[in-house]
């Protein structure tokens, strides 16, 4: 008999996330950021990425949303 293995539960919190970036409501890139990242970091690592940089093409940005841990939605007309 053997007792029942304990847990430490550092090891259920992750230090990565992934967070999907959205142009228009289409997923155009999938960001793989530290957990605790900042908004405006989030919004500059968006901004930055090649496929949506593609998407946004010479349109304005009209409206851009972010729900921190979980996605970020440009919104360009």
């Amino acid at each position: 008999y053997e007792p029942w293995p304990k847990y430490d539960p550092a090891y259920l919190v992750d230090d990565e996330i992934e967070i999907p970036v959205q142009v228009n409501g289409k997923i155009k890139a999938r960001l793989t950021v530290a957990a605790d990242i900042d908004i405006a970091a989030l919004e500059a690592l968006a901004r930055a990425d090649a496929k949506v940089i593609e998407a946004i093409g010479d349109k304005t940005i009209k409206k851009l949303v972010i729900v921190p841990k979980k996605m970020v939605n440009i919104v360009v007309a």
